[in-house]
């Protein structure tokens, strides 16, 4: 994946508070990540995980990502193609295991102004985002290092990377 995006994505409008059970529910734990994601956000959004296509976004309110501190409530995401998450804020449990499975996510205080279905480019090393009607809204700029990790797929398989290229050195 490439984090600077010249490309449209599609919009599913969340609301705010979105939980880790509702992105990974309790009753699908006992699965893989390929079954736990076609029950993402089935309390809110039914249709998602059948119908949500590599490259769309996630665009919600505030206090994304609360509540337990499960991996797969990011994971399904990339599962399913998701390609960023935009939102006003973030639980920080959420940023840090989004980032480590390779989940792009966008903090941006206006994105309650993106309509849902709508479609949308953005560039997270500037930190900008542009709506369908051309108004240009800021995001806070990612670190080359989230972005890097994002970039290899997570943080496993960019330390993968690195050793692989250490080895070939030796």
């Amino acid at each position: 994946m490439t984090t600077p995006s010249a490309t449209s994505h599609r919009v599913w409008k969340l609301g705010a508070e979105i939980d880790t059970d509702v992105l990974a529910p309790g009753h699908a734990m006992k699965h893989g990540i390929d079954k736990i994601a076609t029950y993402c956000l089935e309390s809110v959004r039914p249709e998602f995980a059948s119908q949500v296509r590599p490259g769309d976004v996630i665009v919600a309110g505030p206090n994304f990502g609360i509540g337990s501190s499960r991996e797969q409530a990011a994971a399904v995401l990339v599962k399913l193609g998701v390609a960023a998450v935009i939102a006003p804020s973030f639980s920080g449990l959420y940023f840090r295991n989004a980032f480590n499975v390779g989940l792009l996510l966008l903090t941006c205080a206006q994105a309650e102004r993106i309509a849902d279905g709508e479609a949308i480019s953005f560039d997270a090393r500037r930190g900008e985002l542009v709506s369908a009607q051309g108004e240009h809204l800021a995001c806070e700029p990612i670190p080359d290092f989230l972005l890097e990790m994002v970039e290899a797929g997570g943080l496993l398989n960019q330390l993968k990377r690195r050793l692989a290229k250490e080895s070939t050195r030796g």
